[in-house]
């Protein structure tokens, strides 16, 4: 009988291993879950929002203008971003007046938050496997525009934000 116990329990032990191995086999190769800080991808990802993003996204295709995408901040690379591509390589990028402008045609973005500020910027000419980001609440997201590395390397980017929920305060209690 004592044999029997023994083995049912190493048999759960054995379980638990395996769902935990495969947990993080996922985590580090499939998907990963960040939680975002800030109000810079507002109304498209609010503060404190959890967004999953798919590491392999990426595997066969290139990032796309307009995808949402987990990067290192390039100026700090201990620090996650989560902004939109707004530029991909050859693109030449510029805001006057306020409105963005990508190899020289108007660009309509009905995600924005709110009309930009009235403001110049540019052009830049984004290099060849690299990417302007910046957030959709354009008056409050610190971006491409601001950065002293302007671009997001190609191979720096973690991930494509697939999946967005709250962050629900009362499950974290």
């Amino acid at each position: 009988m004592g044999k029997r116990i023994i083995k049912g329990i190493l048999s759960w032990v054995l379980i638990f291993a395996i769902a935990l191995i495969l947990a993080l086999l996922i985590n580090r190769f499939v998907f990963f879950q960040v939680k975002v800080p800030s109000g810079s991808m507002e109304n498209t990802i609010m503060t404190g929002d959890k967004v999953f993003t798919l590491r392999l996204s990426y595997l066969f295709s290139d990032p796309k203008q307009g995808d949402i995408v987990v990067f290192p901040y390039p100026d700090n690379e201990e620090v996650d971003y989560i902004k939109r591509i707004i530029g991909v390589g050859k693109d030449k990028i510029e805001i006057r007046e306020g409105i963005l402008y990508i190899n020289d045609e108007q660009m309509i973005e009905d995600y924005l938050l709110e009309p930009m500020r009235e403001e110049d910027f540019g052009p830049v000419n984004v290099p060849e496997g690299y990417y302007f980001m910046m957030g959709d609440n354009r008056n409050s997201s610190m971006d491409s525009r601001a950065w002293d590395n302007q671009f997001v390397d190609r191979d720096k980017i973690k991930g494509k934000a697939i999946f967005k929920y709250p962050n629900f305060a009362w499950l974290n209690k």
